[in-house]
């Protein structure tokens, strides 16, 4: 008979695939800070970068409190959306428009951590995990912050930007 995966077990493997996620991440920010063409934008991947290493510091901290070493899991999901990124470093490059498409692949990584975090936080509330919880929620909340600022950021000066270049 199989063994029976729990959700102690899923818990696990999420925490696995966000930490290896972050760690991408926290390599993706300087590229994207070094791309981008506004100020007021590498200001912003450069704050998110320091955020991040704050939360692969947490993440660390919950799998302590799991009784779990701190290792990551490939993420295919964060590693095709920092591929899309790369793409639009590429192909628009020197376009008014690249600001728009890196602060749209920003946004998407910011969707998907956001999603992991609301699902880790539900997990550990399930599992008793309770210490976890106020680090999830502190990652969860710079996520939201984050994606907030990148849209007032696109809707301020880079989409308008790029329509003008039309």
């Amino acid at each position: 008979m199989a063994n029976t995966k729990t959700l102690a077990d899923l818990f696990l493997d999420t925490l696995k695939d966000i930490y290896f996620a972050e760690k991408q991440i926290l390599k993706a920010l300087p590229k994207m800070a070094g791309a981008i063409q506004s100020e007021e934008g590498r200001a912003g991947f450069l704050q998110h970068r320091d955020e991040t290493q704050g939360h692969i510091e947490r993440l660390e901290k919950v799998f302590e409190l799991a009784g779990k070493p701190a290792r990551g899991k490939t993420c295919e999901a964060i590693q095709g959306i920092l591929s899309e990124g790369e793409e639009i470093m590429e192909e628009f490059k020197g376009s008014p428009a690249l600001d728009a498409g890196l602060i749209s692949s920003a946004q998407a990584v910011e969707h998907y951590e956001i999603a992991r975090y609301g699902t880790l936080i539900a997990w550990a509330n399930a599992l008793g995990l309770k210490d976890a919880v106020p680090l999830l929620k502190a990652n969860l909340a710079e996520e939201a912050a984050t994606d907030k600022k990148l849209t007032q950021l696109a809707e301020a000066s880079a989409n308008a930007r790029a329509t003008r270049a039309a």
